[in-house]
């Protein structure tokens, strides 16, 4: 005789997961009120030097990106930050706040971070979703949390699963430098969705690779976006802050 879930259940349940997607969709909005439109992530730099200048360029460097920065810093740590948050865990989300800091390798990059972070913790407190904290039973956000540890907690506290999180936040990333590309290269909006559907396997595949990975082998590779942020940081004529 098959089992079937009471209706009321199956109903209560699909309005959880119906809530969750919407408060995923709300993360990753281009018009949350946080100010990622404001920064290129050095690719406006990239553009200036010539290294990336059409369609094809931009999407050999966005591949890059995606493989050897997110998949093995902010998606790894993501889950992990999420998990602390769920475990209560003070001392890891502290650790891989810290961490992530640490691999923020210009000024731009750094304040990037800090300043997403903050704006979106300061969006948070408007809403009522702030952890209540400071204890080891309710941690508090560490003081100037990054923009990684605040999104890590606004997903848990809105009820999405690690992986949905990871690909909204991939979702997003990828969004925002399709943006940044049709504003400074400029790259006409066709092509931007055809490289919507070059990567979105590959935001898939490196949310699968991100989420095997051991801590030690964690870290990004991408000396030629930290020198293009760098160098943007006295780049004389420019539309983003990084």
């Amino acid at each position: 005789m098959a089992i079937t879930m009471p209706i009321e259940a199956a109903q209560g349940m699909a309005q959880s997961d119906d809530l969750a997607l919407l408060g995923l969709l709300q993360l990753v909005s281009p018009a949350l009120p946080i100010g990622a439109f404001a920064f290129s992530q050095g690719l406006e730099s990239a553009f200036e030097l010539g290294w990336v200048k059409d369609e094809a360029s931009l999407g050999d460097w966005l591949t890059g990106v995606l493989d050897d920065g997110l998949t093995r810093c902010e998606l790894p740590v993501l889950a992990r930050l999420q998990q602390a948050w769920a475990d209560e865990d003070a001392e890891a989300i502290a650790q891989w706040d810290g961490w992530l800091a640490a691999n923020r390798e210009t000024a731009e990059l750094a304040a990037e971070d800090s300043r997403l972070g903050a704006s979106l913790s300061r969006l948070l407190g408007s809403l009522n979703l702030l952890p209540e904290g400071p204890s080891r039973e309710s941690p508090a956000l560490p003081p100037g949390a990054g923009y990684v540890t605040v999104f890590a907690w606004a997903a848990q506290v809105r009820g999405v699963a690690p992986r949905q999180a990871m690909l909204g936040f991939s979702w997003a990333w990828l969004e925002n430098q399709l943006a940044v590309a049709c504003k400074a290269l400029p790259l006409g909006h066709t092509a931007a969705q055809r490289l919507v559907e070059r990567l979105r396997p590959a935001l898939v595949a490196a949310v699968d690779e991100a989420l095997v990975l051991e801590d030690d082998e964690l870290g990004p590779a991408l000396p030629g976006l930290a020198l293009a942020s760098a160098l943007h940081e006295t780049q004389y004529s420019r539309l983003f802050r990084s």
